[in-house]
This record gives structure tokens, sequence and C-alpha cells, in this order.
């Protein structure tokens, strides 16, 4: 592991904050929180923090000492200086004093000392870097530290590899009784340069930035040199000669680890990421990966992400993906009665005050395919596979070098319900369409973009489907939505999209089949070619994703929804419209048709009928030829309803969400054209 220090970054750092008032300390430990915080290596998602003790400005405008450490919620790779509050040092400090301190306690005191009170709340380990005497204090859980300490004599590996440059402490769980215990370490040997903590990662201190940020390179690299990172030590599985694809196998397991409930519009899912590589692969097609692969994380607090094990499925075939859901689910239904088992056990140990968290796996590990990690959210689920993933990479090393011996797991339960964890269950809340995937055709046009809006506001992971090119990246962009291009008229393309929807979010649970074009014409005189061409898009395009989108949601069996784009034109049929609004009728009966043949799967199907839309198919000039031909204003002919009011593609997205959160309404048509008495429904 190499430095990254640079004086010019660090330099540049401090000038861009100065005018800000952010002092010289504080700017470092911004600059070198980032430098530890953007390397994998030592930090993944909340798996360290840093701190410096300096002085500042109080609301009362005395000059207070403060411990400046990093706050909960920030990234230390993308830290800035609010991620950082301070918070008062006398106040810290008199606790070192106390023979015991809840964590509630701890977390309220801590809470009282901030210089502002609105800043989040400070680092479990506040008080362990302000019973330190060093202004800057650095921690990190180096993948290479842990995986010496994850030996089963590894307290002594470190201590015959550190010798008196660091004290090795052995497990004790955050809080105030590993800041006591590490305060008492560093009285004892007040000559070392850092704390080894024991499946815990390492803390290394100094007077100034760089020598704190250094001295942790110095040390991981140290316990790099000590390990044969270079060796491969698993024996390989014999796969089946065709292995499924990434997007056969995730809607099955989607499905397999969601928390059923009686009504399959309220199960719990979660929303899937799929890592792969030859390091991973090495990892998961082990023959003994039953072994290595479920003995645990390979630091405690991975638990809150990925919970206590992992968990390994038989290698799925193409030509037997009933027998991989079958023996999935059953997989599955032992992973939850063995984590009941042992949450009973450990609640009763703790005196059964918990409230037992949902006992589905965040982790599988698939043979020939790779890792599944799962989340409530896109970024929960990618945050799981990154440790799945370092978990793979320690697992490795550290059976290259001698065993992979991880944590029990009394201390697992203890974290994974940490009573600061429990008190949050009863403040956190989703969205309606949180855990929920969502693929919209038609993505990069006003309703589309709309629609992606819509659905991102309720909490759900959206893809948008249209051709590729610059306008669905555009739309991707502008809407934080995925792109997924494809051609609804073309079966092979259409595929392609829903099979990359299923590799990056797991699966489906809605459909908005969108996408559109407007044909006129005489019907007596249109050329068939013309005809042909807009049922191509305009009913086939529909049949082909509803087709691809049930294949999913059966592959899961939790139910879904398909949301077809009408248009007012399939019962009230206008004018030289023809070509437009008859393979919108037959598409309005095949909404109904999918409504009665899978109402029993718990897929609901319903409509929209929209007019007079700005969008793709009502463009500037036939708003402005069709005005002119009724002799009316462009204004008064987009309020031609009896709301007097023109409709918006933000209108037709409202009704879309409405229709994909409605449980008991399928087969219906809602009509969103501000009243129009010739298009109501009869």
């Amino acid at each position: 592991m190499k430095s990254l220090w640079s004086d010019t970054d660090a330099q540049n750092t401090v000038e861009s904050y100065a005018p800000q008032g952010v002092n010289a300390d504080l700017a470092l430990r911004v600059y070198t929180t980032r430098l530890l915080g953007g390397d994998p290596a030592l930090v993944l998602h909340g798996g360290g923090n840093t701190s410096v003790k300096t002085a500042v400005t109080d609301l009362s405008g005395a000059d207070t000492d403060v411990l400046c450490v990093k706050g909960s919620g920030w990234d230390m790779a993308t830290i800035e200086p609010p991620g950082l509050p301070a918070v008062r040092l006398e106040g810290l400090r008199v606790l070192e004093d106390r023979d015991a301190l809840s964590d509630e306690d701890m977390v309220a005191l801590q809470r009282q000392n901030l210089i502002d009170p609105k800043a989040p709340n400070p680092s479990i380990e506040t008080l362990l870097h302000a019973f330190l005497p060093h202004r800057f204090v650095d921690h990190t859980h180096a993948n290479a530290i842990v995986t010496l300490t994850d030996q089963p004599d590894g307290e002594d590996i470190c201590r015959d590899l550190f010798g008196e440059r660091a004290v090795v402490v052995p497990w004790v769980i955050p809080g105030f009784e590993l800041a006591k215990f590490c305060s008492d370490a560093w009285r004892a040997h007040s000559g070392i340069e850092g704390l080894i903590l024991s499946m815990h990662g390492i803390f290394t201190f100094g007077e100034t930035a760089r020598d704190a940020y250094e001295l942790m390179i110095d040390m991981v690299s140290m316990a790099e040199a000590r390990l044969d990172d270079g060796a491969r030590p698993f024996l390989q599985v014999k796969l089946p000669a065709d292995v499924a694809s990434v997007a056969q196998v995730a809607p099955i397991i989607r499905g397999a680890i969601a928390v059923p409930a009686n009504d399959a519009r309220d199960t719990q899912r979660f929303i899937l990421h799929h890592r792969t590589g030859d390091t991973i692969r090495h990892y998961v097609d082990g023959a003994d990966l039953g072994d290595y692969g479920t003995r645990g994380p390979i630091t405690p607090d991975h638990v809150l992400r990925t919970k206590r094990l992992h968990l390994v499925v038989p290698p799925p075939g193409i030509g037997d993906l009933d027998g991989f859901a079958e023996n999935l689910r059953g997989a599955v239904d032992t992973y939850v009665a063995d984590y009941r088992a042992w949450f009973e056990a450990n609640n009763a140990r703790v005196g059964g005050d918990k409230t037992m968290l949902d006992p589905m796996p965040r982790v599988v590990l698939v043979p020939g395919v790779g890792l599944f990690a799962a989340g409530k959210s896109a970024g929960d689920a990618a945050a799981a596979a990154d440790l799945a993933e370092a978990t793979a990479e320690v697992v490795t090393v550290a059976e290259a070098y001698g065993r992979f011996t991880p944590l029990d797991g009394e201390a697992l339960f203890d974290i994974e319900y940490w009573s600061l964890e429990q008190a949050k269950l009863n403040k956190t809340s989703e969205k309606p369409l949180q855990r929920r995937i969502v693929a919209v055709t038609g993505g990069a046009g006003g309703i589309g973009l709309e629609t992606a809006r819509a659905f991102k506001a309720e909490g759900a992971e959206v893809a948008l489907i249209d051709l590729p090119g610059e306008a669905l990246e555009q739309a991707a962009s502008d809407t934080g939505a995925f792109a997924a291009a494809g051609d609804v008229t073309e079966t092979g393309s259409l595929e392609a999209a829903f099979n990359a929807i299923a590799e990056t979010f797991g699966g489906l649970d809605i459909l908005v089949s969108n996408a559109g074009a407007a044909w006129q014409g005489d019907i007596g005189d249109v050329d068939e070619e013309v005809m042909r061409t807009s049922f191509e898009l305009n009913f086939w395009g529909h049949q082909r994703a509803a087709q691809a989108a049930v294949r999913i949601m059966q592959a899961q069996g939790t139910g879904g929804a398909l949301i077809f784009n009408v248009t007012k034109q399939a019962v009230n049929p206008g004018p030289g419209l023809g070509p437009y609004g008859i393979p919108k009728a037959a598409t309005m009966a095949l909404m109904r048709q999918y409504a009665l043949e899978y109402g029993a799967h718990g897929i609901t199907s319903n409509a929209v009928n929209a007019d007079r839309i700005r969008s793709g198919l009502l463009t500037g000039d036939m708003i402005a030829s069709r005005s002119q031909a009724r002799g009316l204003s462009e204004q008064d002919y987009m309020g031609g309803n009896l709301l007097h009011r023109e409709v918006e593609a933000r209108d037709v997205a409202r009704a879309f969400v409405h229709l994909a959160l409605s449980r008991a309404t399928t087969g219906a048509v809602l009509t969103v054209d501000g009243g129009n008495v010739a298009a109501m429904m009869r």
C-alpha cells in the first residue's frame, strides 16, 4: 500500500476551505479522511472514522477546544467539513472517570456537547478518539489487518508483527467500554503508534494529519507483506455444462428471499445487486464453499448489512431452473429456521426484550454465477455487495495464510441487536413503492420522463426502456433511472433490455407499457404497411413488453402490476386517426386478457386512457394544425374538456403510480383527459 499524500493537494484543500472559515486542522482532516475513505482496502461503508482536536468559536463567540469527529451518515471518501461535527472536548474527557456508561446515555452526552445542535450524531467511537491525547486519530477496517486478526492465533501474530509499535486489543463492542480499554492500553504503553483491534481494524495517531495517515499506510503495508495474497487456496467444484445466466437466476433468488405476507402485495421485497470477477468466482466456485463461506463476517459490523451468515446454494443449470428454484427455497427455509433458533437463544441470553428482524439472507453465493447481495434500495444492495466482495477477498487470503476464524455468534448478535439499532426500528418508514422495480417503455419521451420522476418520488427503482442513443441516456441522467436500451418492435432487443433490468436490480415488479406513436389516415384509404407499422408498435410492442415482464414476475412469485398507456382513441375514435386508435383498442383488450389470466398469480393489469398530452405523440405542430382546423386557440384546444384545463404528462404519471399502488383493481381503465364525455367508459 502506497501513501497518496501530496503537499500540493493538502495545501490546496486548506486554501479552498479557508474562505468558509474552516481552519487548517479541519481542512487537513478532511483531506486525509478522503484519502483513507477512497481506498476500499481500508474503508467500506462506515468501516472507519477519523478525528482532529482543534479549537473553534462556539455559538456564544467563545473559543472552545473541540474534537471534530466523523459524523453518522457521512462517507469518508467524499466527506466535507460538516461531516466532522465539533464536540466540546472537555465534556467528553470527563467521561473517562466513569466506571460505566450506557450506549443511550453516551449518545445523549455526545449530542449535548455538540457545538452545533443541528449537526449529525458523532461516531459511536467518539469517546475512543477523545480519550487518546493525539491531535489526529485515524481508524480503518483495513482488509490486511482484519485478515491477520481473523486467524485462530491472530492476536499473537499481530503482537509478533508490530512489536512495541502497537498494542493488540481483544474484541470489545464499540462504545464506552472499548474507549476505556484503549485509553488504558495507551496509558500503559504511551510510546505506541497504533492500536490493533482484534477483528475490528486499526487505529493510528499523530500530531499532524500526515503523521497519522502515513502511519496507517505503513502499518497496513506491514500486514500485507506478512500475507500471501497471490495464493488460490480453493479446489473448484464441477459446474453444470450450461450454467444459467444472471438474468435467469436473479428473479428466482429475489422471490425466494422476499419476506412473505398474507397479501402478496405486502410482501417485503429486496433489490438485488450481482457481483462477479476472478476472485469472486474462485471463491464461490470452491468445493468447500459451504464451510469457509458460512463461518461469519470478516468484521462484526458487517452483520448490519449482510447478516451473520451468507446463504450458499447449488449451481444453476439452464435445463433445470425449476430444480434450482426448489433447492433454493429449501435452503432459504433452513436458513430462516436456523436464524430464528439463533435469535431465540441469544434473545433469552440478553433478557428477551429484543424484536426479531426479518430472517432473510442478505448475501447469496451461487457457484458458476457469482454473488447476489440484497438491500431495501439499489444503494443498500450495492453496499452489501461491496462487503461481500471484501469478504471473498479476505477469506481467500486468510485461508491461504492459515484458517479464517471470525468472531462467534453471541458477539454478532450483540451487534445486530444493538440497543441503538433496535431504537431505530420505530423511527424508520419506507415510501410506498420502496423495494419495487419499475420498467417504463418509451422512457425517453415526455410521459416516460414524468413517469420515472413520479415512481422515483415514491421510492421505486426505475428502468427506462427506449431506443439506444443520447435521448435515453439524457432521460436516465435527468431522472436518476437506469437506461435499458431496447426496441419494443424487436423481440430480441426488448428481451435484452429486460435481461439488463433483471441483472441490475434482480427482477421486476411493475411494467408501465408506455411506448407508442401516432399514425394518421382515412381508414378506407390508408396503406396496409402503415397499419402494420402502427400495430407493430402500438399493439405488439405492448404484448412483447408484457410477456417479458410476466416471465420475470412469475419467476419471482411475488405478484406484480402491468399498466398500459392506451388512449381515448380506443373508445372514442377520431376521424383520420384509425391507424393509431385501432391497435390501441386491441391493446385495451390485451390488458383485460392479462387481468383475466394472471390475476391468480397476484398480477394486476390496468390501463390509462389519456387525451391531448404534449409529448412525442402530440407535438407542437400537430397541436397548431388541429387547433386551426377546429377554429380554436391552442389554449382552448388543449383545455377542451369539462375542467377547461390542459392535462399534462405528470397527470398521466400520477395515474400510473395510482394503479401501481391499487390493491384490488385489475382489468380497469383510468381516464386522464380532464373530462371528455364522448370518451367516458360505458
